[in-house]
């Protein structure tokens, strides 16, 4: 096993040379795969070898870290859950 494996831990964000950022979420040593969620949710497995290749350099979490929800937001109406009874039908 890699040397570069103690320094990785599930919950730590990385950044290629390009900038692009992402968050370890899952990690298996025997299988030799690592996970990655990127900012907008998409989910990536990197075997070790490729991995190793990226050149991954630890970095800061994003201040805002909805970027994977801001779809979702625009999807309801601010107003929808104002008063849930307003939906209730009260017909016998």
């Amino acid at each position: 096993m890699a040397d570069w494996v103690k320094d990785v831990a599930i919950g730590e964000w990385f950044e290629t040379g390009d900038g692009d950022s992402f968050e370890i979420v899952g990690f298996d040593t025997k299988s030799e795969v690592v996970l990655v969620q990127r900012f907008d949710g998409t989910l990536e497995e990197y075997d070790f070898e490729d991995w190793a290749e990226l050149k991954a350099k630890p970095c800061a979490a994003p201040e805002d870290v909805s970027g994977a929800l801001d779809d979702l937001r625009s999807d309801v109406p601010a107003d929808r859950w104002q008063d849930p009874l307003d939906y209730l039908d009260t017909r016998p």
